[in-house]
């Protein structure tokens, strides 16, 4: 595996829209319905709604490849968080998605702390992300990367209405080792 870390840009719209698409497709789709799968999939991750995140100057999407394959990305955002986040410069996961094929390969801990160095240059102290409380396999990651719960929240996907935890980490000075071939 030949993996480095990236920034995204508008011209990787297409390919990211595709990639977002499928991961979110393989991890949900068994505990969805078809039609709330399908809602869910044409309203989030259509090309111009990626290129419009790739091209926002408040979203830092960072793209984790090997060779020319896309592996799995992440979306680091600034905005309004949840009340329970109480940190007044923490930054938003929006999305972190690895494809499944790279599970258990160390894509997930180098993207995450290729994440946490974006966001500390960007001046956050904090990271904080919602996960839905039926995905133990993405809690326990978190949890490994200092996340810990702050609150809850919910996720629409197509009609349902879904509960999520909140994690927070902080970002200290030594979490972001090891992120070679990082361009910002």
């Amino acid at each position: 595996m030949r993996l480095h870390i990236r920034r995204g840009n508008p011209g990787d719209a297409a390919t990211l829209a595709a990639f977002a698409a499928q991961t979110f497709f393989d991890t949900y789709a068994a505990q969805n319905t078809p039609e709330d799968m399908a809602a869910h999939l044409a309203s989030a991750y259509g090309v111009g709604q990626q290129g419009g995140e790739l091209a926002d100057p408040e979203v830092v999407t960072l793209l984790a490849e090997d060779g020319e394959v896309l592996a799995g990305f992440a979306q680091l955002r600034r905005g309004r968080a949840p009340e329970c986040v109480t940190h007044a410069r923490a930054h938003e996961v929006h999305r972190f998605y690895v494809a499944r094929e790279y599970h258990g390969r160390g894509v997930s801990r180098l993207l995450m702390r290729a994440v946490m160095a974006a966001a500390r240059v960007r001046g956050a102290t904090h990271l904080w992300l919602s996960v839905w409380e039926r995905n133990p396999r993405a809690i326990a990651f978190y949890g490994k990367m200092g996340f810990v719960p702050e609150g809850t929240t919910y996720f629409v996907v197509g009609q349902d209405r879904q509960d999520d935890l909140v994690l927070v980490a902080p970002i200290g000075v030594g979490d972001a080792p090891g992120t070679p071939n990082q361009e910002d």
